[in-house]
């Protein structure tokens, strides 16, 4: 770790006494893992939290189809579905909305307590609170954040900064450098999206970071190459491309969450590593269900990944869920008991790349044929092009995904999020303590407490 002289910037924590909890971290638990699991009574040094943003049970399910060998009789279980533990409410304590955003639920995964949509970190009155990330450096581990969003982004934000408006993304990036803990950058691995946010002209964050000690890489190649236990990866201007998008400069959510873990590793205290799954929530808001499969697998192969390092270790505890379901996605539609993965299978590009080559003066029915993965009528040809001749990039993109609604039955009740309970899945020491029904605030709560942190959590 760097021993550079850093600019102290104090970080008054509005939610934190002395008062410890009755620490589980580094001690046996009770409870024995289910059959086939670790080893409940392994001492525990590392916590992996994945979060899949939006990722509600329809998608979880929808993802379950699409990955079924049709040649079986019964449905193929996903990555994911052997971790089950539970379930979590999702609601905020907003006076205007009681359906969370996600900084919203992150904040409470993050520091325990309930607060209003935007909040990044603070509570109700926009005082600071302490995040696991935070606990987790103040005990000596390495921290890490990977995301496909921007690393700045509402999720990553709320373990990593504090902030009243998620939208001030310049502020969150400067806390990124700014706040430390027992004078070291609070985090080592920043991976994913927002160039734009970390180099602008006030300001250019990665060379702060890079005189710091911190390597800087911007592809997959310069990422694995890169072997430093601090590094900032920023791999687009804003967010990332969509997994079936994506170049070969472009790293995976699993070839960062690789990355992270080959790194944080060699933290002989252990490490705390947050990853997201971004943009299941943008296809989401989107209603494009291609996108929405797309991240679906990238999450997954990153889980993997992180069961696999778990496996392996045998001290580390992870745990995945999601803050909120998006865009209300329902397996049917029209009256129909099918839901056709098929046609989702077939896709070789989003519609967001499809819509793009048409606006930029493709033919329609060339790119729907080259990228769709199936022969197109000539009703869903006209349907684009109706839209294509507004010249209108979001026409376009709401034609193509329409035709892959009809196609699959897929139903959508809105843009925006959605507030039913979502699934929560453990696997390693202590993960038995993450099953059942939880509150989104009990899964800070919990991870402090293995933390053995000094926290008390007066939610205000």
């Amino acid at each position: 770790m760097t021993t550079h002289s850093f600019k102290k910037k104090l970080i008054p924590f509005a939610a934190i006494s002395v008062i410890s909890f009755a620490g589980i971290f580094g001690a046996a638990a009770d409870a024995q893992a289910k059959s086939g699991q670790a080893d409940s009574n392994a001492k525990v040094k590392n916590v992996i939290f994945l979060i899949g943003d939006g990722m509600g049970n329809s998608y979880t399910s929808a993802y379950r189809y699409l990955k079924d060998d049709p040649t079986t009789k019964l449905v193929e279980r996903t990555a994911m579905d052997e971790y089950l533990v539970g379930m979590q409410m999702t609601y905020a304590e907003d006076p205007d909305e009681n359906i969370t955003d996600s900084s919203s639920a992150a904040t409470a995964m993050a520091a325990g307590i309930k607060t209003y949509n935007s909040a990044v970190a603070v509570d109700n009155d926009k005082s600071e609170v302490k995040t696991v990330l935070e606990a987790a450096k103040e005990q000596g581990k390495a921290t890490g954040l990977v995301a496909t969003s921007e690393i700045t982004h509402a999720t990553p934000a709320s373990f990593g900064s504090h902030d009243p408006s998620r939208r001030n993304m310049n502020g969150i990036a400067d806390d990124y450098f700014d706040e430390l803990i027992n004078g070291e950058h609070k985090v080592d691995v920043l991976l994913g999206g927002g160039t734009d946010l970390l180099i602008r002209e006030d300001r250019n964050l990665v060379k702060e970071f890079q005189a710091d000690g911190f390597s800087y890489v911007d592809s997959k190649q310069e990422l694995f190459a890169d072997d430093n236990e601090q590094v900032v990866g920023l791999f687009a201007p804003g967010g990332m491309p969509k997994m079936i998008d994506r170049d070969a400069d472009t790293p995976s959510l699993k070839d960062m969450t690789v990355s992270a873990l080959d790194r944080l590793s060699q933290d002989k205290d252990g490490f705390f590593l947050m990853v997201e799954g971004s943009q299941i929530d943008w296809a989401g808001h989107d209603n494009d269900i291609v996108s929405a499969m797309s991240e679906m697998e990238d999450f997954e192969l990153a889980f993997q990944a992180a069961i696999d390092f778990a496996k392996k270790d045998k001290h580390t505890l992870v745990i995945a869920t999601a803050d909120h379901s998006t865009g209300g996605f329902s397996m049917g539609a029209a009256g129909q008991y099918n839901w056709l993965s098929e046609i989702i299978e077939g896709a070789k590009r989003t519609p967001d790349f499809m819509a793009q080559r048409i606006i930029n003066g493709a033919g329609v029915g060339e790119t729907l044929e080259a990228y769709s993965g199936f022969k197109v009528t000539a009703a869903e040809i006209r349907s684009v092009e109706t839209a294509a001749a507004k010249n209108d990039l979001r026409a376009v993109d709401n034609a193509i995904e329409a035709i892959y609604n009809a196609r699959t039955f897929t139903g959508w009740t809105t843009g925006g999020h959605t507030g039913e309970d979502v699934s929560v899945y453990a696997y390693g020491p202590s993960s038995d303590n993450f099953a059942g029904h939880l509150d989104n605030t009990d899964q800070a709560k919990l991870i402090f407490d293995l933390l053995k942190a000094d926290v008390t959590i007066t939610d205000k």
